[in-house]
């Protein structure tokens, strides 16, 4: 049985994308560990630039199965959301600490929300779905920590930021390692040497 908005060779035909979005992740993590004192500037152009491109590439998986899918109108929105935090925190730099924190929050909850929906329609078609479902709580964890405890300085903020960017970076490189391994076990090449 399928689930009703993804397609399982699509999404395995595409498993590079899931990994390009993972290491952009992890860069970005490793980047904010190395210059934990990095201004608030320069952290809100790198967020911005990550929340861009992590959005970019969720725009073009919903594109690519919009012919197969029925909902892949949930990952244009999530993409659309990555995309907009993107452009909010790139058009306006000097956007204050307080405002970011919630525009990152924002984006964190509803990109959370996605990713444990996508895994609950995964269960049943693929193993490792769990992955996606610990990216998804990685990124509703960063959105209420951020929420509840908007005071902390930017050092702690950067930090935070940094942590969930690399443990949801490190999940989704993991998925599509899974995703790209299943696709080529499922694939007529490998069905013919079995």
């Amino acid at each position: 049985m399928q689930a009703p908005f993804i397609n399982v060779d699509t999404l395995t035909r595409n498993w590079w994308v899931v990994l390009i979005r993972g290491v952009a992740g992890v860069l970005f993590g490793i980047a904010t560990f190395f210059a934990p004192g990095v201004s608030l500037a320069v952290l809100v152009l790198l967020f911005g630039a990550y929340a861009l491109i992590d959005g970019v590439l969720a725009v073009i998986s919903a594109v690519r199965r919009r012919g197969v899918s029925d909902r892949w109108w949930m990952l244009l929105l999530e993409g659309l959301v990555g995309i907009a935090a993107g452009i909010v925190t790139l058009v306006w730099p000097g956007i204050t600490a307080l405002a970011l924190l919630y525009v990152i929050a924002a984006w964190a909850l509803l990109t959370g929300a996605f990713e444990i929906a996508a895994a609950i329609r995964l269960r049943k078609i693929i193993a490792g779905e769990w992955l996606l479902v610990l990216s998804g709580i990685a990124s509703i964890g960063l959105g209420i920590l951020l929420m509840i405890f908007p005071g902390p300085g930017a050092l702690v903020m950067v930090l935070w930021i940094g942590a969930y960017a690399f443990v949801f970076g490190v999940l989704l490189i993991a998925l599509s390692l899974r995703l790209r391994s299943w696709g080529r076990s499922r694939s007529p090449h490998a069905a013919r040497v079995a």
